[in-house]
């Protein structure tokens, strides 16, 4: 069997105070109308990445207005990671494609977990690339078939998307973050424009006050009384910590007690994420004042919130960016943000008006000096950017958007 995932159970009526009496009263009408409703989410992991973060809120609120939702990992191995992950960097750009005897990998797992799928589902939900191929060997296991994309395909490696394309056009729908990523050839598809959201009630985005936080981020070494730069993301080379550590080592020029945190958490389907956390670590060079840390030096989702609401500046400067959960999260946490003007970030972020948006170090450096010496204009960045995300990116709104999808679909 596929691995089911138990999620939890969340109320909606909680969310109420967050997304407002509107919102709430609209997903209740489209939820009575779609009740026993099954729905199955497939995935790769459960852990680390947007994905796996999503659906642990989405699959109980789902739950909680009455579908019958599920939520099922894929089985895989070593070398079927290996392969998807090289997939996953060609699909965003990397030259780098799979071979034909990784293709085969690729088309061998797929396989595999079609048969281990049980059926009877209303839809199903295949989240990114490393499940899309089973739709094609088990298409009665389903009454609609949806991908949904959560990684930038506008600029792709043409072999790998002439290789996934074939494989999800035939679905009854695909769901992307934005327009610019729907690849060519998707034509006769249904597709549906959706940015994925934060819970704004989970441990990671909950409210926190000051001394909390500055309590958290003193257990690792931090000095709460000195400016601190974070990044939260992946140790994956889009999200380039490394130039997140030039833009710090620039802003230590003229301001000498800057200090930088970069946070990540190390998934279960990213066998690459070793070698670039290693690279990253290499590249700090032993400065005492860049702190970098992940899941198994015991920073989980508290740490992370602590870490983002104690941040005078929070970073997320991604080269290729599907959307950034965790520029959400910053904002959500009235922290000032400075992000790369690259795929997701610009929805989340409006240059000058709710963070900046910079394409080199050296910019990034220039806006993180620029905020830590006017803490007003970090202030009203930071209100801003909170309203912005309260209004656009919290999960009852990515409810309301899946149930409008059901309804097309089902």
């Amino acid at each position: 069997m596929l691995q089911p995932i138990a999620a939890g159970h969340k109320s909606l009526a909680d969310y109420t105070h967050v997304a407002g009496k509107p919102l709430i009263a609209e997903i209740r009408e489209l939820a009575a109308e779609l009740e026993g409703l099954k729905v199955l989410h497939l995935s790769a992991t459960a852990f680390g990445g947007g994905v796996s973060e999503i659906l642990y809120t989405l699959v109980p609120l789902m739950n909680d207005v009455g579908i019958e939702a599920e939520w099922q990992v894929m089985l895989g191995r070593e070398e079927f990671y290996n392969a998807t992950k090289i997939l996953h960097n060609a699909l965003q750009g990397n030259p780098q494609g799979l071979s034909p005897e990784e293709w085969g990998v690729f088309d061998h797992y797929n396989e595999i977990n079609a048969r281990e799928l049980t059926d009877g589902w209303d839809v199903v939900i295949c989240h990114d690339p490393q499940p899309a191929g089973i739709f094609q060997h088990v298409p009665e296991k389903g009454s609609a078939w949806i991908w949904r994309c959560h990684i930038d395909l506008s600029t792709p490696n043409p072999e790998a998307i002439e290789r996934l394309v074939p494989l999800v056009r035939s679905y009854h729908g695909a769901v992307f973050h934005r327009q610019e990523y729907v690849p060519a050839g998707m034509d006769g598809t249904p597709i549906h424009i959706c940015p994925p959201a934060i819970d704004p009630l989970s441990p990671k985005n909950m409210a926190f006050s000051p001394e909390d936080a500055a309590y958290v981020c003193d257990q690792f070494g931090l000095e709460v009384d000195r400016p601190l730069m974070c990044q939260v993301s992946r140790f994956d080379p889009w999200k380039d910590p490394m130039g997140v550590i030039d833009a710090y080592r620039l802003v230590k020029e003229e301001i000498p007690e800057v200090q930088l945190a970069l946070i990540g958490s190390m998934a279960t389907d990213d066998p690459e994420g070793w070698d670039f956390f290693n690279q990253t670590m290499a590249h700090a060079d032993g400065d005492p004042d860049v702190h970098i840390l992940n899941n198994l030096n015991s920073v989980g989702a508290i740490e992370v919130n602590a870490f983002q609401s104690q941040a005078d500046v929070v970073i997320q400067k991604s080269t290729r960016e599907g959307f950034g959960l965790t520029v959400s999260e910053a904002l959500w946490k009235a922290r000032p943000f400075i992000g790369g003007d690259v795929g997701g970030i610009p929805l989340q972020v409006k240059d000058g008006e709710t963070g900046y948006l910079v394409s080199s170090p050296e910019e990034c450096a220039k806006r993180s000096t620029a905020i830590l010496r006017e803490p007003d204009l970090g202030r009203r960045l930071g209100r801003a950017g909170k309203e912005h995300v309260r209004k656009n990116f919290l999960t009852p709104r990515l409810l309301r958007d899946w149930l409008r999808i059901f309804k097309e679909n089902a």
